[in-house]
């Protein structure tokens, strides 16, 4: 079934709709991610990086970029009949996190991608969910050549807490991407039964 068609016989099914930000530092992945996963074609603000910017584009460890989101990236993926996720990527760029306060509203969750080699580019990010209690997690994009180290290395490395989850995975791969998007969901519905719990109790 998708989208309110159904089997014959069955009534449809209404999907309940979920919105992802997808976040990180400048070239760790976002647009990339966004691309593997999605069933639409993806929508992409990118322009492309220019002279004028390059004072303020630090491209060290990924002098291969050439374009930069401006405002977002956004897909669609179905995760089961009756559960759409929607994707928004952010801006990785200092100059462009105006956007964030926007594009994180309504948010059930968010995916903090981190590239071991500039690994402090992700602090601004991990910061922005944890001050505004936005459930996250983060996502270590395994890039070709960078090194690998344990999870609880990049868990103290970030100063994350015990609860926040720490996946590894490839942003060019659908299954690996999907997996995180799971545990994105998963993570987002324990926290949000331990705030209802614990305003019960």
């Amino acid at each position: 079934m998708i989208f309110g068609r159904s089997e014959r016989g069955k009534p449809p099914v209404e999907p309940v709709t979920l919105k992802i930000l997808v976040a990180g530092g400048f070239g760790v992945g976002k647009t990339t991610l966004v691309g593997a996963v999605s069933e639409i074609r993806p929508l992409r603000t990118e322009e492309f990086l220019t002279e004028a910017g390059r004072p303020v584009d630090d491209t060290t460890g990924v002098e291969g970029k050439h374009t930069t989101t401006v405002a977002m990236d956004f897909g669609r993926i179905t995760l089961r009949e009756d559960l759409v996720l929607y994707l928004f990527g952010t801006p990785g760029q200092e100059r462009f996190w105006f956007m964030w306060d926007e594009l994180s509203e309504g948010a059930l969750g968010a995916v903090v991608l981190a590239d071991t080699r500039r690994l402090e580019d992700c602090f601004a990010a991990v910061d922005y969910f944890e001050r505004r209690a936005i459930p996250f997690v983060v996502g270590v994009n395994c890039f070709e050549g960078a090194p690998r180290y344990p999870v609880q290395d990049v868990r103290r490395a970030l100063d994350l807490d015990d609860h926040v989850p720490v996946l590894l995975t490839d942003a060019r791969d659908r299954e690996s991407v999907k997996d995180v998007l799971v545990g994105v969901v998963q993570h987002a519905m324990r926290v949000g039964a331990e705030r209802r719990q614990t305003v019960t109790t």
